[in-house]
């Protein structure tokens, strides 16, 4: 049995976790062994993510008074929770991704913003493309049109250029 002071330390680092993140996702670890959870964690702190094996009580007690309080509606029977510090939608990625690959475990859930998220809405928040994805399909899309500009420009150029040669070749022929 855990002793208080184990227990403090324990409630202690949760809450730690729960200040730094912007997104907790809540998945069923059953079935992973030890090795696939140490892949799993690597791959998530690639990522400015981190998984946690969680007691339940003892994380319920730590997510009292965060935006994460309600991350207790999602713990039932053995939880592990993907932290993400940084782009929200990271850690929800990389799990989902471990996940297929591995065909074990599953995502219960996630906790954005204070509010909620179904198992869909979580596989949904993983599907979605990340920070970087997003910039760079913007300034992909800002950069089209003055690639346009200058390409028409440039065609322009050309067949004046082009025009001017052949008026040349006609008079010296």
């Amino acid at each position: 049995m855990a002793t208080k002071e184990f227990k403090n330390q324990k409630i202690e680092h949760y809450k730690k976790q729960f200040e730094k993140a912007k997104v907790a996702v809540v998945a069923d670890y059953r079935g992973l062994s030890v090795e696939e959870i140490t892949e799993l964690r690597r791959g998530l702190q690639a990522q400015d993510s981190d998984l946690t094996v969680t007691k339940n009580t003892l994380c319920k007690v730590a997510a009292k008074d965060t935006n994460f309080e309600c991350v207790s509606e999602l713990m039932q029977g053995p939880t592990a929770i993907a932290f993400g510090f940084g782009d929200e939608v990271a850690a929800a990625k990389v799990l989902a991704k471990f996940i297929k690959e591995n065909k074990k475990g599953e995502i219960l859930g996630a906790v954005l913003d204070g509010k909620v998220l179904s198992k869909q809405e979580a596989e949904k928040l993983a599907s979605m493309p990340s920070k970087e994805e997003l910039y760079a399909k913007m300034l992909g899309s800002i950069n089209s049109p003055i690639s346009g500009i200058v390409y028409s420009v440039n065609g322009v150029m050309s067949a004046l250029v082009r025009a001017i040669n052949a008026v040349k070749d006609q008079k010296s022929a």
